[in-house]
């Protein structure tokens, strides 16, 4: 199986899609406006402490006061308070740990009033970003993510992930791990490490151990509020968790975002380098790899599956449901049960999908056709549960009921992405009218002459819809090859499915986008005299 990472830079943000033998499977947006990722690590400070609810919310300059719950406190919180209170106030305080006395563990069934007070500044991180009216997630048991591994401070464990099922493997990391690991640095051995050498556990290991030493000198200095250690952006940490050897692309249209990328791969996987590439088509990036019509047939409330049938996914405040259709399936099989269990199966994978790339998270139902076999409501539950595992957020998945429903509970640490695929009409923007169809090329032909002879640009660059492009194409002499005989100017043209038949974009010599307003109020003015 295939992977290819494609980056699209857009004035908003990056957009992110993961394919997986050309099929798009994860989608990410990020903001360049995102201050607060899961895994930032800030400098907090108590508003409110809340014993009915064993709870505090803390303040760190979000518009909403984060969450912090009593049980995601930690067992070391208290050795945690001492070691930022130290740092900013100590002049000769180091950022190791192996001279650090612990406190006393806190009580797992303790009151949070008994470890926090109001206005007292902590070290948290955020675990889940705000969603919907709610503020980021927090915890203080801080952890600092590498490629093969996860720092764990004021710890002493060494755990290796229950996916590496091999219990020699398992032994040898942990023997490894424990010999080379600083002191009250505990670690958690990720699925990835199995079968590397300790030359590159021990650089993921150093560089995060020296991660860990930057923000203690932010700490020394740092106001509330401030953000002490910052997440790898999402295009970075997304190479971090799942590159490796079916990895055979990474392509990034934006020139800054390229370097970083390739300054990031150079420092965990040089041998990963000649896979990145930095496109630099005329064509939308999206566009020419068949993102952009993925995106607009994989969302919305209604989603075909492959062979017929279609999923409808409904959200509301408490869960989601998907509701599993049969379609025009239905007549292709001999008897009924054989019709559920063909459409089922295919289903299921899209529900997993579907989970992946809309970044679902909380309960999800599942209705599926009903089943009278129990070997097939079994047959169905094992697709689905063999295909979560592909999935990078935590999942547990419950069997089919009797009553045909599959109940799926996922991590959620994220808003859910959501691409409107309802449009108001490009042409008449929603009125219900529009002007004479046939003024279209009236109208890029007056704009065309107008910005060649009027304003002089030496070149255009002209985006259409798919059936304008093949108008002023066709052919031998067709009418672009004809402009240039006119004026002895080139009009590139580019296909551009996201614009509507009557919509098209003019961009100069620079990849600037033209303003057209005035000159098709000229081409109007002509209309109405006509």
């Amino acid at each position: 199986m295939s992977n290819e990472l494609i980056i699209n830079s857009t004035q908003d943000g990056e957009r992110i899609a993961l394919l997986q033998d050309k099929r798009l499977v994860e989608y990410h947006f990020e903001s360049k406006d995102t201050d607060y990722t899961v895994g930032d690590i800030f400098l907090g400070t108590v508003k409110k402490v809340m014993p009915g609810l064993n709870a505090a919310f803390i303040d760190i300059g979000y518009q909403k006061d984060a969450f912090l719950h009593y049980h995601d406190l930690g067992a070391n919180v208290r050795t945690l308070n001492k070691y930022v209170k130290a740092a900013q106030t100590q002049k000769n305080a180091s950022p190791k740990l192996n001279q650090i006395k612990f406190e006393p563990e806190i009580d797992k069934l303790g009151k949070i009033s008994d470890v926090l007070k109001k206005g007292q500044q902590l070290l948290v991180q955020i675990v889940k970003e705000p969603i919907s009216t709610k503020g980021p997630r927090l915890s203080c048991e801080i952890s600092l993510a590498g490629r093969y591994l996860v720092l764990v401070p004021f710890s002493n464990t060494v755990s290796v992930s229950k996916k590496i099922v091999s219990k020699e493997e398992r032994t040898r990391l942990k023997r490894l791990i424990t010999s080379i690991k600083p002191e009250n640095f505990g670690v958690i051995i990720r699925t990835v490490a199995e079968g590397r050498d300790v030359a590159e556990l021990d650089r993921d290991l150093r560089n995060m151990v020296a991660n860990w030493e930057e923000g203690f000198k932010t700490l020394r200095i740092a106001k509330p509020n401030d953000k002490i250690i910052g997440e790898l952006n999402r295009s970075s940490s997304i190479l971090r968790d799942l590159l490796n050897e079916s990895f055979d692309s990474i392509v990034v249209d934006d020139t800054t975002l390229y370097d970083d990328i390739k300054a990031y791969i150079s420092s965990i996987a040089p041998d990963k380098l000649n896979i990145l590439k930095h496109y630099t088509g005329k064509t939308k990036t999206f566009e020419h790899f068949n993102i952009e019509k993925q995106l607009k047939s994989a969302f919305g409330k209604t989603v075909t599956i492959p062979g017929g049938g279609y999923l409808v996914i409904e959200h509301t405040e408490a869960l989601h449901v998907v509701d599993v259709n049969s379609g025009n399936k239905s007549n292709t099989e001999t008897d009924q049960e054989a019709t559920a269990l063909n459409v089922n199966m295919t289903a299921a994978k899209e529900v997993a999908r579907q989970m992946r790339l809309r970044d679902i998270g909380g309960i999800i139902v599942v209705d599926f056709i009903d089943m009278k076999s129990p070997e097939n409501r079994q047959k169905v539950y094992e697709v689905v549960k063999e295909e979560m595992k592909k999935d990078r957020s935590r999942s547990t998945v419950l069997p089919i009921s009797k009553f045909g429903l599959m109940q799926i509970t996922r991590q959620r640490v994220r808003p859910e992405q959501n691409i409107v695929t309802g449009e108001v009409c490009p042409t008449c923007n929603g009125t219900g009218k529009i002007t004479a169809s046939i003024l279209v090329t009236d109208e890029i032909e007056a704009a065309v002459d107008d910005l060649l002879t009027s304003h002089n640009h030496k070149s255009l660059t002209l985006y259409l819809h798919p059936f304008l492009y093949t108008y002023y194409t066709k052919g031998l002499m067709s009418r672009q090859m004809k402009w240039f005989f006119k004026y002895f100017k080139w009009v590139t043209l580019v296909k551009d499915t996201s614009l509507g038949i009557m919509d098209f974009k003019v961009m100069d010599d620079r990849g600037e986008e033209i303003e057209l307003r005035a000159a098709l109020a000229e081409v109007s003015v002509v209309a109405d005299e006509v």
